[in-house]
């Protein structure tokens, strides 16, 4: 959160704060801290290695050590243990798909008035036209936000009686994941893209989850779904969209709900007052750069978009979330 009593300094802070993060995208990008957590090295044996300029690789090496992301002792750097759990991709907690995203991001952000004055979106939408590395980032990327965000909101989120889940645009599967592992009865179908499949198939194998998770591709906006659910999981997948694309998915999902069904919506939620929290008023304007309708919704918008779905006893439930993230819950009539 910003500090809301603001000075010449904090503002500057503010607006040179994107020296801090490529510096973090750098090291992530040249795989830094993966040799880094294994042993101790040089810039110089560092430089040989990964078949880096010595000279540069030491200042980035220096500024890493001054984020507190690498330990210095003479000439040799190693990981500290924090950059060892999270920045090496040996380590499960690995998040450097997620930062090389980030790392996509910079250059639309970085011409955020041009898409302000146009109203037009300033790179390609990921899921779609991104090349392939991209779009492994933006996938493996979401699967480390949800891996940290999962197992805490399947524990808050009553499925007992419940056998057959969709994961609408549900990436790797993630969610689908540890919704079958916390209920040991259901089962799930992940809808996504025909690019997504080898990767969500991959990540539901490594869970030993093949026989209870299956995928189906196609575009959620244009492709039929198939089946019948009791339950439908829309993880971050409204704000892609403008208010009439929203409704199209919702009503859709709805019309494959059994009775009595449950429909989950979590999106980053913005007061009805639209200024607030600052994570979702952000997160609007990187809709604004990467599609042409999608943006945050409030809280009373996503009600009535559930409402006008034919959803019943629509609520919030009351999980903490980070990052002003929220889920809203209805129910399709017996």
């Amino acid at each position: 959160m910003l500090n809301p009593v603001w000075n010449p300094a904090e503002l500057l802070k503010m607006s040179g704060s994107y020296w801090s993060a490529c510096t973090l995208h750098a090291g992530v990008k040249l795989g830094l801290f993966t040799p880094l957590s294994e042993s101790p090295a040089t810039a110089g044996s560092l430089a040989v290695r990964l078949e880096l300029n010595e000279r540069g690789l030491a200042m980035l090496l220096d500024a890493l050590s001054a984020l507190a992301l690498l330990d210095k002792d003479g000439d040799a750097y190693q990981a500290t243990t924090f950059s060892r759990q999270f920045l090496s991709a040996n380590s499960p907690g690995y998040l450097g798909h997620i930062i090389l995203h980030h790392h996509h991001l910079v250059d639309s952000w970085s011409r955020l008035d041009e898409a302000v004055r146009s109203g037009e979106p300033g790179r390609r939408r990921v899921s779609h036209d991104s090349g392939e590395d991209e779009r492994e980032s933006f996938l493996l990327g979401m699967f480390n936000l949800a891996m940290l965000m999962a197992p805490k909101i399947v524990k808050h989120v009553n499925l007992s009686g419940r056998r057959h889940l969709l994961d609408l645009g549900g990436g790797p599967g993630t969610y689908a994941i540890h919704f079958c592992l916390e209920n040991p009865l259901l089962q799930a179908t992940v809808f996504d893209l025909p690019t997504t499949r080898s990767i969500a198939e991959r990540v539901i194998g490594q869970f030993g989850l093949r026989d209870r998770i299956s995928f189906a591709a196609g575009d959620f906006q244009d492709d039929p779904l198939t089946g019948t659910y009791d339950v439908a999981w829309l993880s971050h997948v409204l704000h892609g969209e403008g208010a009439s694309g929203c409704a199209r998915m919702l009503q859709k999902t709805v019309e494959h709900l059994d009775a009595g069904g449950m429909l989950l919506v979590q999106e980053f939620i913005l007061d009805d007052s639209r200024d607030r929290p600052l994570f979702p008023a952000l997160f609007s304007l990187n809709m604004l750069l990467g599609t042409t309708q999608g943006r945050a919704y409030s809280e009373g918008e996503l009600k009535d978009l559930l409402d006008d779905a034919g959803l019943q006893r629509i609520e919030r439930l009351p999980i903490e979330l980070p990052n002003g993230a929220g889920i809203m819950c209805g129910w399709k009539d017996d």
